[in-house]
C-alpha cells in the first residue's frame, strides 16, 4: 500500500467528475456490447482515459475548478433529488400545494379536511382539501 501513496503523492486523485466519467464509460461499454456497436465501445475508452488523466494530474487547481464547474452544472439535479426525497418522506403526513399568485410550494398537514391556506410570502389565502 506504500507504493500507492508514493504514486499518488502530489496528484489530484478522484472526484465527482472522474466518478461520473467512469460511470458513463461503464454504461457506454454495456450499451456497446448489448447493441453490438464497436465504435461506442471505443468511445468509452476515451472517457476512461480522461478520468485517469484527471486522477493522475498534478495540476490540482485546474482539476478542482473543472470539478467545481461540473458540480455547479449538476446542482439543480441534486436539489431536485433532495426535494423528492424529503417529499417522499413526508408523503404520509403532509401535502404540498402551489400558491396561485407567487407559485411557491407550501406544505400543509394531511387529514384536516378543507382548510384555509395563507401564503407566507404574498399573504394570499386560498382553500384546499387535505
Amino acid at each position: 500500500m506504500n507504493w500507492l501513496k508514493k504514486i499518488m503523492s502530489g496528484r489530484y486523485g478522484g472526484d465527482q467528475l472522474s466518478l461520473a466519467l467512469l460511470i458513463l464509460s461503464t454504461l457506454l461499454t454495456l450499451i456497446a456490447q448489448w447493441a453490438r456497436l464497436p465504435l461506442l465501445g471505443l468511445l468509452s475508452y476515451v472517457f476512461i482515459g480522461i478520468a485517469l488523466y484527471r486522477m493522475f494530474s498534478r495540476d490540482i487547481g485546474k482539476r478542482s475548478m473543472e470539478n467545481y464547474k461540473f458540480c455547479m452544472l449538476l446542482s439543480p439535479v441534486y436539489d431536485w433529488i433532495r426535494k423528492f426525497q424529503s417529499r417522499s418522506k413526508d408523503a404520509k403526513t403532509h401535502k404540498y400545494f402551489k400558491c396561485p399568485t407567487c407559485n411557491i410550494k407550501l406544505r400543509v398537514p394531511r387529514g384536516k379536511g378543507k382548510i384555509l391556506i395563507t401564503c407566507p410570502k404574498c399573504n394570499t389565502q386560498f382553500t384546499k382539501r387535505t
